[in-house]
C-alpha cells in the first residue's frame, strides 16, 4: 500500500498534472483535496493536451478511481461543463468519478463579490486573483453560510439559492456592482446538477477504506503550490485554502497517519502568477526567455507567468513544511538553451542574511537573492529516456538542487508529455 500526496513547492504551476498522469499508471485513487476552478493542469499525451480545472487527473486512466474531496470549492457550471467536455473527447469515467456532498459551491455571487473586491483596490494592493469566486466561496464556508454539493440533493436547493443571491445582490449593489438575476441562475443550476448529481456521494468512507486496503495504491493532488498557502505563503498574496500535506486530512478525510510519503513538485527554475513578492523574478532576457521556451501562460486565466532563477530558499522551505521526501524536478529542457544558470540560495535583508522565508510581506518584497552561479550545459535535453544520458552539467544541476534542499530527485521532466519522463533511483 502507498498513499501518495503530490504537492506544488513553489507558486504553483509547477507541472503537478504531467506528475500526477505519469503516476497514476501504477494508481487505484486520485483524490483532489482543496482548490477549485482556479488552478489548472495540463496534461499532454501524444498529440492530446487536456487542461483540467476540478477533475482529478487520474480521469484519463481508464479503470483509476477520482475523487473531488470535501476541502475544494466547486463550481457546478464549470465542472459540468469539464467533465461533459471530456465525454465529448471520448473520456469514460461515469461509476469511477465520484464528488463529495461536503464539497462547498462556488457560485456566480462569489464571482461577482470577487471581481468587484478586486477592483476596489488600489494599484499595488491588487491580489491578482483569477476572479473565480474562490476567496468569497471559502470566506462563506467559514462564515458558516456557505452552500455544499449534498444541498443541491435537497428540495428545498432551489429556496436556499434564491435566499442567497437576494443577501449578496444587498452587497454588491453597495459595492456599485451589476446585480445578479435569480431567475436565470436557478435554471442555469438546475441544468448543471441534472448533470452532476449521479456524482455526488459521501465520500468520506469510500476513501478511508481505500487508504487501508492493503494493495491499494491512492494518490492525493494538491493545487497551487506551498507558497500560495493560506498559512505559511505570502500572504496575503495567496490562495485560501492549505495548499500543502497538511491539508490533506482535513480536506479529503482521512487520518494523517495513512500518508506513507510526500513527493514535491519543483521546476527548475521558478515561476508565479499573479501579485506579490518574487524575489528570483527576472525582468531581462534571460526571464523573457524562460516564459517564451516554457510556455508559461497560466492553464486557467492564460495570464503570462512571472519567471525567475532556481529558489532553494523556497524549495527548503516548502519540504520543512511539507514533509516532502523526494523531489519531481520539472522543465529541466527549458534551460537547455542557457550559458550560465543561477541559483538563489539565500536572502540578503536589511544586512542580514536569511536562508527561510520571512512572514513579513513587507520584510520578503525587500529581500534580495543571494546566488550562486552554474555552467549551463548548452544543448538539448528532450531525447535523454536515463539519467545517464543527460549532459554532464545537467546531472551536476540535478545534484546541485539534491544539495541545496536536502532531498533527492526522483523523477526528472524533460519535456512536456507523458513519454519525456525519467525515473532516479533514491
Amino acid at each position: 500500500m502507498a498513499n501518495t500526496v503530490l504537492i506544488g513547492a513553489q507558486w504553483g504551476d509547477e507541472g503537478k498534472g504531467k506528475v500526477i498522469d505519469v503516476l497514476t499508471a501504477r494508481a487505484n485513487w486520485v483524490v483532489r483535496y482543496q482548490g477549485g476552478n482556479n488552478a489548472g493542469h495540463t496534461v499532454e499525451i501524444g498529440d492530446q493536451k487536456y487542461v483540467l480545472h476540478l477533475a482529478p487527473s487520474g480521469i484519463l486512466r481508464p479503470g483509476v478511481n477520482c475523487v473531488i474531496g470535501n476541502g475544494l470549492v466547486v463550481d457546478p457550471l464549470g465542472l459540468a461543463e469539464e467533465l461533459q467536455d471530456l465525454e465529448k473527447r471520448g473520456i469514460e469515467f461515469r461509476g469511477r468519478l465520484f464528488v463529495s456532498d461536503r464539497a462547498h459551491l462556488v457560485l456566480q455571487y462569489h464571482k461577482a463579490l470577487d471581481g468587484a473586491r478586486e477592483a476596489r483596490l488600489e494599484s499595488g494592493k491588487k491580489i491578482g486573483t483569477t476572479k473565480r469566486g474562490i476567496g468569497p466561496a471559502y470566506s462563506d464556508k467559514a462564515d458558516r453560510t456557505g452552500l455544499r454539493m449534498g444541498d443541491a440533493l435537497e428540495e428545498n436547493f432551489e429556496s436556499m439559492l434564491r435566499e442567497r443571491i437576494a443577501s449578496k445582490n444587498a452587497v454588491l449593489a453597495i459595492m456599485g456592482a451589476d446585480l445578479l438575476d435569480a431567475d436565470e441562475l436557478v435554471v442555469k443550476y438546475n441544468e448543471a446538477f441534472d448533470y452532476l448529481k449521479p456524482f455526488i456521494c459521501d465520500a468520506v468512507p469510500m476513501l478511508n477504506a481505500a487508504v487501508r486496503d492493503p494493495s491499494g495504491n491512492v494518490i492525493f493532488e494538491g493545487a497551487q503550490g506551498v507558497m500560495l498557502d493560506v498559512d505559511f505563503g505570502t500572504y496575503p498574496f495567496v490562495t485560501s485554502s492549505s495548499t500543502g500535506a497538511g491539508g490533506v486530512a482535513a480536506g479529503a478525510g482521512i487520518p494523517p497517519h495513512c500518508v506513507d510519503e510526500v513527493i514535491g513538485i519543483v521546476k527548475a527554475y521558478t515561476t508565479r502568477v499573479g501579485e506579490g513578492p518574487f524575489p528570483t523574478e527576472l525582468l531581462d532576457e534571460d526571464g523573457k526567455k524562460m516564459g517564451s521556451v516554457g510556455r508559461e501562460f497560466g492553464a486557467t486565466t492564460g495570464r503570462p507567468r512571472r519567471c525567475g532563477w532556481f529558489d532553494a530558499v523556497v524549495a527548503r522551505y516548502s519540504a520543512m513544511i511539507g514533509g516532502i521526501n523526494r523531489w519531481a524536478l520539472m522543465k529541466m529542457d527549458v534551460l537547455d538553451g542557457f550559458e550560465t544558470i543561477k541559483v538563489c540560495v539565500a536572502y540578503e535583508c536589511d544586512g542580514e542574511r536569511l536562508q527561510t522565508v520571512p512572514a513579513s510581506i513587507s520584510r520578503l518584497s525587500r529581500c534580495k537573492p543571494v546566488y550562486e552561479e552554474f555552467k549551463g550545459w548548452n544543448c538539448s535535453t528532450r531525447d535523454a529516456t536515463a539519467f545517464e544520458e543527460l549532459p554532464e552539467q545537467a546531472r551536476k544541476y540535478v545534484r546541485w538542487i539534491e544539495e541545496l534542499t536536502g532531498v533527492p530527485v526522483s523523477i526528472l521532466s524533460v519535456g512536456p508529455n507523458r513519454a519525456s519522463t525519467i525515473f532516479l533511483e533514491t
